[in-house]
């Protein structure tokens, strides 16, 4: 079997693998024998081709187990290939670059790519030509085949790429903006016959590209000035503030790495310990600590005076509708409506003030926000405001409270703010949108699980956040793992349809006509806001209309999704029961819930993997012990792993199974083992009336049996016997003869023998076990012979 050490290719430490077959190319060319170079990092012996015989599983404790099928996995690299044909040393020197390489130089003026790495690429211009052109290239493909830059997983990935491309070409190639867009009819004209969709979509490319440039470029702007104000008043400290930082990168996405560059250049080091404590503490956040970011609500909840005092001023209660101002773009992507509002009042350590110094925190009440409060069991918006006039000065909004119809932006004021200051409000779009695709998989959860476990299965609390959603129930019992997965079928199919989201307000007498409508007991405002997946709110309140019937229709305040077929999938990744009759189930969504089920599939081969080597009935203890504590080892993992909640019960019931068969097998390998063994010392000792040895034995249980069948087969026997390990430890186990109970106790026996060996025992009269140091084995043997006999 080959091992790491041979030619043998992994894709990570678990999964497929198996050896290879490379093949490697000689720049230099015939007349010399260059295996020596080869994978030896030379610039001239370069690897175009693996063969990979698909023929492993590499498990979690590190063995090969034979896939089911073996196939070949054969990896070229076109480029190469082609760097080859070319005569060429380089990817970037052949035709499939150099084109976009010549249209970068055209775009930026700058002096011409060269090919130079390393200390002699001066500046990374080089670099930056090669980052562009392969980003570029990249970025065709992608939008080209319904992949825009975004806000999570595949989406997101393309985002950072993009935006490492415009960071290029602004710092390092000091190009104009529009050079990354400008790229895309090169790159068609060379990708353009094996990709002809990117002839069709060229137009489309070059506007999505443009539009990201230039939110980008304009948040880099804004980061820009906020860094160069900081730093001039934080003189002549040089450390610069972690609050300042963590806003920079969690309100406008400003890479870490630009924060660190941009300080370094100016000679000022980031508080690292206080920004890795706000990473920490968000999260913990993130991860539902309920001790996290816990703030004082003084700031936030207006107490009764305050309210009355605002009422009574006339103050107007906060326009929150914008909240809700929201729409597709033309490419699918969510689209948040911008919106500035004016600051009412400020409330701090519960006192309704005009004004709020630098530095404090207070609560911000505005005329109008776009920010959504936590309330019906969705967490709040984040985000951050900025004051008109001073965009170089940003306001992180910490948490969002309604009280009394007036919106609280908790906010920690970086310069004096006051009433009557206009202010611009920026949402955390990412967030928000993660909330909204768990609000509205909480709506679809709670349609499907009436749907499988009945009319009767009643919502008994919920909560939304950007991670995860909580969904309380009635349950008459624990829901089975088909029930689960009937469930998440149920999501899953109204996620494929991609369902429209039907939102309205309407009159509550009007609200209530709809059939079959969930908590119209509850207290709610009128007018109220319906929700309905699939079926238009005017059909739900037709009169006698059943369309509700066989849909989710609910009251809700909270922000949705437009279209069900962003939520791209759901997992439920627990269910447990509160207390009899209430149950609770935590699931996940869009890439979260993908990786739960590609967890939970390797999770599944592991767990098979594992039944496989039980089958073959291994005869020996230490082989069967090792796979008992792998059972264990994986049955941890299995409850404490993020995947789908029927596969764990499954799992967890297959586990036990195996933890009983891996329990029996021993026992009775055991029972075999002390047989043959008393067999033997019975044999050595016949019709002794005391018996006093050593044994090779792996563990104290196997000595154990070994003295019962001894004392079994010869009842009139005492029997002592002591087991060398290779630790250095000795194993000690002993039974006294029920006629010989009265003479002396088992226990006492072991004691003066393990003491003798610096160790401890104990145990009964009848029968006794210990251990204690090698050192004193043949001191003990003679001590339990000479107590033995002093007692007899």
């Amino acid at each position: 079997m080959a091992t790491p050490g041979d030619n043998f290719w992994e894709m990570g430490d678990t999964g497929p693998c198996g050896p290879c077959t490379e093949i490697h190319y000689d720049h230099v060319g015939g007349g010399r024998n260059a295996a020596a170079l080869v994978n030896q990092g030379s610039p001239d012996v370069v690897e175009i081709w693996n063969l990979v015989f698909m023929q492993y599983s590499r498990e979690v404790e590190g063995n090969l187990l034979p896939l089911p099928q073996h196939h070949v996995d054969t990896g070229m690299g076109l480029e190469r290939l082609v760097t080859i044909l070319q005569n060429k040393r380089s990817n970037y020197d052949t035709d499939l670059f150099t084109p976009i390489l010549d249209a970068i130089h055209k775009g930026c003026g700058g002096p011409r790519y060269q090919g130079l790495v390393g200390n002699a690429d001066v500046g990374r211009v080089n670099m930056a030509y090669r980052v562009v052109a392969d980003h570029v290239r990249t970025l065709c493909v992608c939008i080209t085949d319904g992949i825009y830059p975004g806000l999570s997983g595949a989406e997101l990935v393309l985002r950072r790429i993009l935006r490492r491309a415009v960071r290029f070409c602004s710092e390092v190639l000091h190009a104009p903006p529009g050079l990354l867009a400008s790229l895309v009819p090169t790159v068609v004209e060379v990708l353009g016959d094996a990709y002809p969709e990117l002839t069709k979509n060229a137009d489309q490319i070059m506007g999505i590209i443009n539009e990201n440039e230039v939110a980008f470029l304009s948040s880099l702007e804004r980061g820009r000035r906020i860094i160069e104000r900081t730093v001039q008043q934080m003189e002549p400290s040089t450390n610069f503030p972690a609050e300042v930082a963590w806003s920079l990168y969690g309100n406008l996405g400003f890479p870490l790495d630009l924060i660190g560059l941009m300080l370094e250049e100016k000679g000022i080091s980031l508080d690292s310990a206080a920004f890795n404590e706000l990473a920490l503490e968000d999260a913990k956040r993130k991860a539902g600590d309920p001790q996290a970011g816990q703030l004082d609500n003084r700031n936030t909840c207006l107490d009764v005076h305050s309210l009355a005092q605002l009422q009574n001023s006339n103050v107007p209660t906060t326009d929150d509708s914008p909240k809700y101002a929201y729409k597709l773009g033309q490419h699918g992507q969510y689209e948040f409506s911008p919106c500035q509002a004016t600051v009412l009042m400020l409330y701090r350590d519960q006192s309704l003030q005009k004004e709020v110094g630098a530095g404090q925190r207070c609560g911000v009440i505005l005329d109008r926000t776009n920010f959504y409060a936590e309330q019906g069991g969705q967490a709040c918006d984040q985000g951050y405001m900025i004051c008109l006039g001073q965009q170089d000065i940003l306001f992180p909004v910490e948490s969002v409270h309604l009280c009394g119809g007036y919106v609280i932006h908790e906010v920690t004021a970086v310069e004096t703010l006051r009433a009557g200051d206009q202010v611009q409000l920026f949402v955390d779009e990412a967030h928000r949108l993660a909330c909204m695709t768990n609000h509205t998989a909480t709506h679809l959860l709670n349609f499907a699980l009436r749907h499988v476990l009945g009319d009767n299965t009643e919502q008994r609390g919920s909560h939304v956040t950007a991670e995860r959603l909580r969904f309380d129930f009635d349950t008459k019992g624990p829901v089975t793992v088909e029930q689960l997965q009937q469930v998440e079928q149920v999501v899953q199919d109204v996620i494929k349809r991609d369902e429209a989201v039907h939102m309205a307000e309407v009159p509550l007498t009007l609200a209530r006509r709809v059939q079959g409508l969930r908590a119209v007991d509850e207290e709610y405002p009128d007018p109220v806001r319906i929700v309905s997946l699939g079926v238009p709110v005017e059909t739900v309140l037709t009169r006698d209309s059943e369309a509700a019937m066989q849909t989710s229709v609910e009251l809700c305040c909270g922000t949705h999704l437009l279209q069900t077929g962003a939520m791209e999938d759901l997992a439920i990744i627990s269910e447990r029961q509160l207390v009899k009759g209430i149950s609770r189930v935590i699931a996940v969504t869009g890439g979260q819930a993908k990786q739960a089920r590609e967890v939970g599939q390797c999770l599944a081969m592991e767990v098979d993997s594992l039944s496989l080597r039980m089958k073959q009935r291994t005869t020996s203890i230490p082989e069967m012990q090792n796979l008992s504590k792998e059972v264990g080892q994986l049955t941890k993992v299995v409850a404490n792993t993020a995947m789908p909640q029927w596969q764990r019960k499954e799992l967890q019931t297959t586990l036990k199974a195996l933890q009983r068969t891996a329990n029996t097998a021993i026992r009775k390998l055991e029972v075999q083992q002390a047989e043959e063994k008393a067999q033997s010392l019975l044999a050595k000792h016949c019709n002794q009336p005391i018996i006093i040895d050593t044994i090779a034995a792996d563990s104290l249980s196997i000595l154990m049996k070994v003295v019962n069948q001894l004392c079994d087969k010869s009842p009139g026997t005492s029997v002592l016997l002591l087991s060398p390990q290779v630790s250095g430890e000795v194993l000690c186990a002993c039974q006294v003869s029920k006629n010989c109970l009265s003479a002396f106790s088992a226990a006492d026996w072991a004691v003066a023998v393990c003491t003798q060996m610096e160790g401890k025992a104990g145990g009964t009269p009848v029968v006794a076990k210990g251990s204690g140091n090698a050192k004193g084995m043949q001191g003990a043997l003679t001590t339990a012979l000479q107590f033995a006999q002093s007692k007899l």
